[in-house]
């Protein structure tokens, strides 16, 4: 069900080269160059994207996409022969449907990351009057949780940094952009939602928009706000710990095992930490797959190292804080990758549950951190975890949070690289003289080396208590050896991103689902009607815009068949 299309005739102009400091008026001569017109036949610009062009360092530009509304656009098209220019219709979305009668049971939304977040927006903008369920707390209390629990190890397991108001993304660099193809204008409303709400304009066009942790706080606040102004129902601290079914159909939940709430649309948006739902629902033989995704080590960098490598200085006036993207291929045919690159920023202890240490990037807007950092990862699949059933990646993901939570006794282990570099290759070493052993874990066993004496000394990079340790226990031996295949490939990219000196923090392990919750074309459970599985935790997104895009959609799905009833 894809509703009415909605548009507008546009000229799209592509590799639009303007300076750092262009005004509108270079824009707009610009691009009427490029067409061949006068500027005053020119009725609207918009920009829909910018990224910078550092290839001719120092000579710095953006290369941008314009979109341009004149009068008789096809004629103009074709009278410009530019190549840089596409005739389009720009697709606007729309919700469907108002609500036009009164519901005899609401929409239930379990989870309050972007996925529930945004489809609870929309529904409640819309007059269906969702009730939101989030196990954890609202973002003020929730922040204070997660500060308590860096300054001291007390980990509250239903409000952290993976549960509470807003999802995961909320403790991150709060990035929005996706890869996602935005053939119905959902994405664009995803990110008109979020400046509605607090966010800066300039993500409606920057190629890699952000927000940070400290902006993000706000719009999920404000959302929240506006979601029960408009009706809807916003419960904290409620874990769904059953879902009711009669007939192949949802009825209900439990919550807190204590409460029911009946219903018969429930929008699951329980984000990719949510290993108890995940349990429950392989119980109630809800039909799920073991997903690829990837697991490595935070690696942290100084900023004046990133920016001069990106934009020729160790500090830029008007571009700030650089980022970097990079990938590589290992012997072994894995893909090495950055990941949720944090220019300026931290990293944090991100656990979740008892017994277990996961880390995560974090930054604030202003991106003015000393040190960068990403998440390096080595992709694995179903062929690196012990079984195939659906909890299969799930236990893998534990098998080295437990690990690395050994290692560091609840604090995070850290590691200088050339520490870690050199033990790998002493590991390989015995490998070649015990052939067949490669592919097994290493048992943990008392560290031979000396570690740098600041390998702990983390305080202006690291959320949370630190101990120096050796990492290499913690990833099988083949995943040690592809992540410092593909740390040698970068440093040929990013001179000394691969030195002795450099940081490394364990275990990034939530880089996405290991679930796959399976769907049909109606976006609901194959085998359960009004089970909508959504967002990053089902396995149908990579991120917040694109999470919350996918639970816009569901939940435009879910009003039209209750509009059918």
């Amino acid at each position: 069900m894809t509703g009415r299309k909605w548009g507008r005739i546009v000229i799209r102009l592509t590799q639009v080269k303007l300076p750092l400091t262009y005004s509108e008026e270079d824009m707009r001569s610009k691009c009427a160059g490029l067409l061949r017109i006068k500027p005053g036949q020119i009725k609207k610009l918009e920009l829909m994207r910018r990224s910078v062009d550092a290839r001719k360092k120092p000579d710095i530009i953006y290369s941008c996409v314009v979109d341009v509304t004149v009068e008789r656009e096809q004629v103009v098209f074709k009278n410009s022969r530019c190549k840089q220019a596409e005739l389009l219709k720009r697709e606007t979305y729309h919700f469907p449907k108002q609500c036009a009668h009164d519901l005899t049971e609401p929409i239930v939304i379990v989870g309050m990351g972007p996925a529930g977040l945004f489809a609870g927006y929309v529904l409640a903008q819309a007059g269906y009057r969702p009730i939101l369920l989030e196990r954890g707390q609202d973002v003020d209390s929730r922040k204070a949780a997660v500060e308590a629990f860096w300054k001291t190890g007390v980990l509250n397991p239903d409000s952290n940094v993976q549960f509470g108001e807003g999802g995961a993304g909320t403790f991150s660099d709060g990035k929005l952009n996706t890869t996602i193809r935005d053939q119905d204008g959902c994405i664009r409303k995803v990110l008109q939602i979020f400046v509605e709400n607090g966010a800066p304009e300039d993500i409606l066009y920057e190629a890699k928009p952000h927000i940070g942790t400290d902006v993000l706080s706000t719009v999920v606040k404000n959302m929240r706000e506006r979601i029960t102004g408009w009706g809807g129902q916003v419960r904290f601290e409620s874990c769904v710990t059953d879902i009711i079914t009669e007939n192949d159909r949802v009825t209900g939940v439990e919550i807190n095992g204590l409460s029911r709430l009946s219903c018969s649309n429930l929008i699951l948006a329980v984000g990719h930490s949510a290993r108890d739902t995940f349990s429950l629902l392989a119980e109630k033989k809800i039909p799920m797959e073991p997903k690829p995704f990837a697991v490595g080590f935070r690696v942290i960098r100084p900023q004046a190292l990133i920016n001069e490598s990106q934009y020729g200085v160790a500090q830029h006036e008007l571009l700030g804080a650089a980022p970097y993207k990079l990938t590589a291929r290992t012997a072994c045919g894995r893909g090495v990758y950055s990941f949720c690159m944090c220019p300026g920023g931290y990293v944090v202890n991100a656990s979740s549950e008892p017994g277990h240490t996961v880390v995560n990037g974090m930054s604030y807007h202003g991106r003015t951190g000393k040190y960068a950092n990403s998440a390096v990862i080595v992709t694995v699949g179903v062929q690196d975890y012990d079984g195939q059933d659906a909890l299969a990646g799930l236990r893998f993901q534990r098998k080295l949070e437990k690990r690395a939570y050994e290692l560091g006794q609840g604090a995070v282990p850290v590691e200088r690289y050339g520490d870690f570099y050199r033990t790998v290759n002493e590991m390989r070493s015995e490998e070649i003289q015990e052939p067949g052993q490669r592919d097994q874990p290493k048992p943990f066993r008392t560290a031979r080396k000396s570690f740098s004496k600041d390998a702990g000394s983390t305080a202006e990079c690291v959320k949370g208590q630190t101990v120096a340790a050796d990492l290499t226990q913690i990833l099988p031996a083949e995943l040690n050896t592809a992540f410092t295949e593909g740390m040698d490939h970068f440093d040929k990219i990013i001179p000394g991103f691969a030195d002795d000196s450099t940081l490394l923090c364990g275990v990034e392990s939530r880089t996405s689902s290991p679930v796959r919750i399976l769907r049909d074309d109606s976006l609901q459970s194959v085998t359960v009607l009004g089970l909508y599985p959504c967002g990053e935790g089902a396995g149908y997104a990579g991120g917040i815009v694109s999470a919350a895009a996918d639970g816009m959609r569901v939940a435009k799905m879910a009003a039209a068949k209750m509009q059918e009833l």
